[in-house]
């Protein structure tokens, strides 16, 4: 068998983490996606379009960058899925953000096979998979990491092992989960300033001056809530709110009240009735322009 590296699944975030990994690796790709436009693309990469059953024949690497868990499944464990054509020798890592439930069964299908799995969500924006500067978290063997990471870093620039099979979705999710609730508050503030006539913009700017500042107001707040921008083809309101159920999920398996969890996938679930569900997820503040309208 070849040296070669299978990508399936180059969707947003996927595209770019498979040209990244193209260009860096010098190890030939296959991709595989149901649309031909991104394959296409990454032709001029050197890139090859294959099937998945093609890439299972001659890749002893195999990454999944899938919408969610429902699909990782449906490729690993649906009928004639990878773990049925697992061979002696194979890795796969899954790049997508699933359920730790999942990763976890994925871990013990794979290693029965004597295979190795990771799982591997990433984090940041897709500027940032664009650039290679992701943050990749790692769930699996130390073995597995040290073999994979090399890897990683051609896509991330941080690439942190967080212990055992899913333990990097755990810490993914729960990164997630401060996100969006962290976003309610800024979408609040800024919606609370504007009724009583103080400029959002002096708002926003401010409390990167103070306690209040952070990663979401620099980038969700003031890029996306402030000037209303928020465009298709980013981490979508439909996407937030899958990653906010495997959350959720995780909280009510051991009884930990997940308040704030609750919150933001109730607003979001209003903004997905407004109409924003393809939408970048900071535009669950029109669900909070529209109750204050009421």
């Amino acid at each position: 068998m070849t040296d070669r590296i299978g990508f399936i699944g180059v969707g947003t975030m996927g595209e770019p983490m498979c040209r990244n990994l193209a260009r860096k690796s010098g190890i030939e790709v296959l991709a595989a996606d149901r649309d031909n436009a991104p394959l296409e693309r990454l032709a001029a990469d050197g890139v090859k379009a294959a099937s998945v059953d093609e890439i299972a024949e001659s890749c002893r690497t195999i990454l999944l960058s899938l919408p969610g868990g429902k699909e990782v499944e449906q490729v690993c464990l649906g009928p004639g899925g990878l773990v049925e054509k697992a061979r002696l020798g194979w890795t796969v890592i899954d790049l997508s953000t699933a359920p730790v439930s999942l990763a976890r069964r994925l871990y013990a299908e794979f290693e029965g096979k004597a295979s190795a799995f990771a799982d591997a969500p990433v984090a940041r924006t897709r500027q940032a998979a664009i650039d290679g500067t992701l943050s990749i978290m790692v769930g699996g063997t130390p073995e597995c990491f040290a073999r994979i990471e090399p890897l990683l870093r051609h896509m991330a620039s941080e690439v942190t092992y967080c212990g055992d099979a899913g333990s990097g979705q755990a810490v993914k999710i729960l990164n997630n989960m401060i996100l969006f609730q962290t976003g309610v508050a800024l979408a609040e503030a800024l919606t609370i300033a504007r009724v009583h006539g103080v400029d959002g913009k002096v708002l926003f700017e401010t409390l990167t001056k103070g306690s209040a500042d952070s990663f979401a107001l620099r980038n969700h707040g003031m890029k996306a809530m402030l000037p209303g921008i928020f465009p298709e083809r980013a981490f979508s309101s439909e996407y937030a709110l899958k990653d906010l159920s495997y959350a959720i999920q995780m909280a009510e398996e051991k009884g930990v009240p997940a308040l704030g969890a609750d919150v933001a996938r109730e607003l979001m679930e209003r903004a997905v009735e407004l109409g924003h569900g393809k939408e970048y997820w900071p535009v669950l503040i029109k669900a909070i322009e529209d109750a204050t309208r009421k």
